[in-house]
């Protein structure tokens, strides 16, 4: 059986399965819960709830585990970044 990879943790940066979006379910790789704002593809900081979808309810910890009926797992969590991102970081650093 091939596990599909949909999403990464965004703590860590792990990647994870569908299965791996419980409720309940923490990731394997830094033991923080899965199913949260920072994880959903919806999350966009800044903007009202830090949410793009208009009917979702607020939720006050975006960190930790909640019930939203809208949340889809996205590829780059909130908390992660792209090996591109992390070169711009550096180079930024570099020329400070």
């Amino acid at each position: 059986m091939s596990l599909d990879i949909i999403g990464r943790c965004w703590h860590c940066g792990r990647d994870l399965t569908r299965a791996d979006y419980g409720r309940e379910t923490a990731c394997l790789g830094c033991s923080k819960p899965t199913r949260v704002c920072l994880n959903c593809r919806f999350f966009a900081r800044g903007r009202p709830n830090d949410c793009v979808e208009p009917m979702a309810e607020p939720v006050a910890a975006k960190d930790r585990a909640n019930f939203c009926p809208f949340f889809e797992p996205t590829r780059t969590p909130a908390g992660t970044t792209t090996p591109t991102q992390d070169l711009r970081r550096a180079a930024d650093e570099l020329f400070k």
